[in-house]
């Protein structure tokens, strides 16, 4: 008698032609259409997912989960919520009604360094039920040039949604440091300005909404691998950047437009202290963003210089406060770290003298503390105390070895 061959059920090869075959109760199935069946689940059950507005925060509370991390800066919070919450409502809502398409508003971030762009972007990814990447402007290039091309930026986003491109296709991007691509003349450039304005050009495809060939794991180290085709119709694109010196260029431009008997009286309205409230696409312009890529940022707002009282704030107050990780971190090893409340007072004070923002209140933080982090988990104690005085000698000690290495130097 012949042995009994068993034959997959679905596509009738026998176990000698497949490598695996798997019995069920009234049949069986091989590896490859076993395979081939999860691969159509999955993708039934993509195709079916869909946001659902009505657990989605709205602008409001979005707001209100942003201000619990980041002080001030209402209008960029604002924004950034208003433009996270209508992105949601596209992918709602992509087919057109009543022949309305709704279009996506990139935004563009203005503010000096330490006022909280990259923050406000990490803190609002928490938040978010789509893909959501960080990407830095600084290393761009043209492409054939040393450096990561522009689509770069959506292998990130790639990554973040685990290599799902219609997941991907609704994400939001991140673009920190966009000043740092500006080409370098007013007037475009005669010869190759490869991490500028070609930059640029390269990014418009991309902000516009098209069909980006994206390779997965960098096109010039593996220029055998496939491409990923990725349309960026649906991707929300949020830069920032610090434009540094962009405010003599608001303040030439506001003093060009006074004019007239009323000069003097308009002047005078003018906060000098926060020219940043006064920008326009023109001053972007001006600054080296060509008027293409403008164009296609449609939303521009700035983010207030942090003032005293904010940076006093910032120390202390936020979830995430830098006081507050300082003090987990020292419970950590079983101890209590206490600040006196003129210490506080001390460090913004030096934050504002050297004109660092936020950042500056880290640097003096870590200064202060460097030493007790070094010596304290090594001895048997309950409670430390940070004192004025070993605030001050900290920071001064500090300051003395940075002016000793630069005599050295000269």
């Amino acid at each position: 008698m012949a042995p009994r061959i068993n034959r997959c059920s679905f596509c009738g090869r026998s176990d000698k032609e497949v490598n695996l075959l798997i019995s069920g109760v009234n049949g069986f199935i091989c590896d490859e259409c076993a395979q081939q069946a999860y691969e159509l689940a999955v993708e039934n059950k993509r195709k079916k997912e869909r946001v659902d507005l009505s657990k989605l925060p709205k602008p409001a509370e979005i707001k209100d989960y942003l201000d619990k991390y980041v002080i001030g800066q209402d209008d960029a919070k604002k924004t950034l919520s208003v433009a996270v919450y209508n992105h949601y409502k596209r992918l709602q809502h992509p087919e057109a009604e009543d022949d309305v398409e709704l279009e996506k508003s990139n935004i563009i971030m203005v503010g000096s360094t330490g006022t909280g762009k990259t923050l406000l972007a990490r803190t609002i990814a928490k938040l978010l039920v789509v893909p959501f990447t960080i990407v830095d402007a600084t290393v761009l290039t043209e492409a054939g040039y040393v450096g990561e091309d522009v689509e770069s930026l959506l292998a990130r986003l790639l990554q973040a949604a685990d290599y799902d491109v219609a997941k991907a296709e609704t994400g939001i991007v991140f673009i920190d440091e966009i000043d740092k691509i500006a080409r370098k003349g007013d007037n475009p450039s005669i010869t190759r300005d490869v991490s500028g304005e070609g930059v640029q050009q390269g990014l418009l495809k991309l902000l516009e909404g098209s069909i980006v060939n994206v390779p997965p794991q960098g096109g010039r180290k593996h220029p055998e691998q496939k491409f990923i085709q990725v349309n960026t119709k649906n991707i929300l694109f949020i830069c920032g950047g610090a434009f540094d010196g962009i405010e003599k260029r608001i303040a030439q431009r506001l003093n060009t437009h006074v004019v007239g008997f009323d000069a003097a009286r308009n002047v005078a309205k003018i906060d000098k202290s926060n020219m940043m409230q006064y920008i326009a696409p023109m001053d972007l312009k001006s600054f080296g963003l060509i008027p293409e890529i403008i164009g296609r940022l449609p939303i521009l707002t700035h983010l207030e210089p942090l003032d005293r009282t904010a940076l006093r704030r910032i120390l202390t107050e936020p979830k995430n406060s830098i006081i507050k990780q300082y003090i987990r971190l020292f419970a950590l090893d079983g101890v209590e770290l206490i600040f006196e409340e003129a210490v506080f007072e001390y460090v913004v004070d030096k934050a504002v003298e050297f004109k660092l923002g936020a950042r500056g209140l880290r640097s003096l933080v870590e200064t202060i503390m460097v030493d007790p982090m070094y010596e304290i988990p090594s001895k048997h104690v309950d409670k430390y105390t940070v004192t004025l005085e070993y605030a001050k000698q900290q920071v001064e000690k500090a300051n003395m070895f940075v002016l000793k290495e630069q005599t050295e130097d000269k």
